[in-house]
């Protein structure tokens, strides 16, 4: 981290919360002078004492030394009026996320700071064009959006306003690299880049819930354990907690002038008003006890004495994959141009759902069952099948025990279109791919600020490229003919690309 010659040499945070007091860490150890200001005395106290114990930690574990500590302790400073914060070079503001109480604060500032002072908002997801709308300078304004822990998470949105001059988002993303962090360059559109893009995650996931395909926990396991996440969405939910997650999905929402892929759901307004906020609360999506969450053992694995022949559709997506994988595991596969009164019957659609697939392709819908195949199963750690309304319990178990011969978990939920992966990876590639249709950012800042910000295992355009265009986009068409539902329209962006064959990440000229 760099220490010497600061873009900004002396520095405000007004805000002494967790975000305030993390972005003025990072700024004192980067050199400036911080002056934090909070309209709460014993806020500013707690605060200043709170980030020199996390110095006095990193001097315990040998990451700081005696001198390093010392001086950025002598760098942090508190005032107790705004008008202390007249010299300031740079003024961030991280405090409650309403409007006109934005707006009030950076008027009073604008009649005390000097002219050529930057003014930055932490805000996640109002508009910086908003907030600077009455400013006399709304070109010295832009947004500066760090991600709590602060000093963790090592990404930093620059929001450029309609009216910020180039050079300001230009010295602040210099000066997020000074602090240690990578800056992304996004515009003023609602959710940035982060939370936008974090909209195909949790927000389907309660669909599908909402839609009783699955459990929170099952379908947590899923997205772990298939596309690799280290949370499932209701487990990242009570992290961060309905009282920050919901209001978001609403902002977003409305901002959007109610577009449907982005609605909120019902389940998480309903648990905001009852306060089953999360981790913090110690009852969320799970029950926590000393911090962890409690959750039911999975269903044991059926034990069927007579396996049925198993049967598999001509239409199965990765057929060949799934004859393979069905030898492995000492089946005993049919191979007839329809399947035998007795057998087990397997489909793999891609965004059809079970039932529909059955009525199709004219199978005895007591019979069949569906394996989610999107994902090539050698790269899983659970295989995912999916019963329809009329599916015989005799049929469902083989199919779980058949599955789970060789100790891969595996999960039975209720018919869906598009089983859970995919449409949770369609629709994140998706939102991703409007993203880049509307120029919010480049793909590649898109990509780093998911892996960055979100945490996700892939970027989105980087999990559509291994999952295949073709592939998303077939997920998403079907699904629409299915739902009848504008929420899973495909991006223009996402079919231009689909339809001749570009890899996601191919930025247009």
């Amino acid at each position: 981290m760099q220490e010497m010659n600061p873009v900004y040499p002396t520095i405000a945070i007004i805000g002494a919360g967790a975000m305030g007091r993390g972005i003025a860490q990072l700024a004192a150890q980067a050199g400036s002078t911080v002056i934090l200001y909070d309209t709460q005395t014993a806020a500013l106290v707690s605060a200043q004492q709170a980030i020199e114990n996390q110095w006095d930690k990193l001097l315990g574990k040998g990451k700081l030394d005696a001198a390093q500590t010392a001086a950025y302790k002598s760098r942090l400073q508190c005032a107790l009026t705004l008008s202390d914060l007249a010299h300031c070079d740079l003024v961030i503001e991280a405090i409650v996320e309403r409007m006109d109480i934005k707006m009030g604060l950076f008027a009073d500032l604008e009649a005390i700071v000097r002219t050529e002072t930057v003014l930055a908002t932490n805000t996640s997801s109002l508009s910086v064009t908003a907030i600077a709308a009455k400013l006399k300078h709304p070109q010295r304004f832009a947004g500066f959006h760090f991600f709590n822990p602060v000093p963790l998470m090592k990404v930093v949105e620059v929001i450029q306003g309609l009216k910020t001059d180039t050079s300001v988002c230009d010295a602040l993303a210099q000066y997020a690299r000074q602090m240690g962090h990578t800056p992304v360059a996004a515009q003023d559109t609602p959710g940035f880049i982060v939370n936008h893009a974090g909209r195909g995650y949790g927000t389907e996931a309660l669909r599908i819930v909402g839609e009783g395909v699955a459990d929170f926990a099952t379908i947590d396991r899923i997205l772990r354990d298939q596309v690799g996440f280290k949370l499932g969405p209701f487990e990242l939910m009570d992290l961060t907690a309905l009282d920050v997650s919901h209001p978001v999905m609403e902002s977003i929402y409305h901002q959007y002038f109610e577009e449907p892929r982005y609605r909120p759901s019902v389940i998480t307004a309903q648990r905001l008003a009852g306060g089953v906020l999360g981790r913090k609360t110690g009852e969320g999506f799970y029950r926590y006890e000393a911090g962890v969450a409690q959750i039911s053992p999975e269903p044991a694995v059926p034990v069927v004495a007579d396996m049925p022949p198993v049967w598999v559709s001509p239409r199965a997506a990765r057929r060949s994959e799934l004859l393979q994988l069905l030898k492995n595991l000492g089946a005993q596969i049919e191979t007839g141009v329809s399947p035998s009164p007795a057998a087990l019957t397997l489909v793999a659609p891609l965004g059809f759902d079970v039932t529909t697939v059955a009525v199709v392709e004219r199978l005895d819908p007591a019979r069949t069952v569906g394996i989610d195949l999107l994902v090539d199963d050698a790269a899983t750690r659970r295989r995912v099948l999916a019963t329809n309304p009329a599916t015989r319990v005799d049929m469902r178990d083989a199919a779980h025990a058949l599955m789970a011969r060789d100790g891969k978990a595996v999960s039975v939920i209720r018919d869906s279109a598009g089983f859970v992966t995919q449409r949770v990876v369609a629709n994140i590639v998706n939102i991703a791919a409007d993203i880049c249709q509307q120029r919010v950012c480049t793909p590649a800042d898109l990509e780093t600020a998911v892996t960055l910000g979100l945490g996700y295992p892939l970027g989105p355009l980087a999990m559509g490229n291994l999952y295949g265009p073709t592939n998303v986009l077939e997920v998403l068409f079907n699904m629409q003919t299915v739902y009848g539902d504008p929420r899973y329209r495909p991006s223009p962006w996402l079919r231009r690309r689909g339809a001749i064959g570009l890899s996601l990440m191919h930025e247009e000229e």
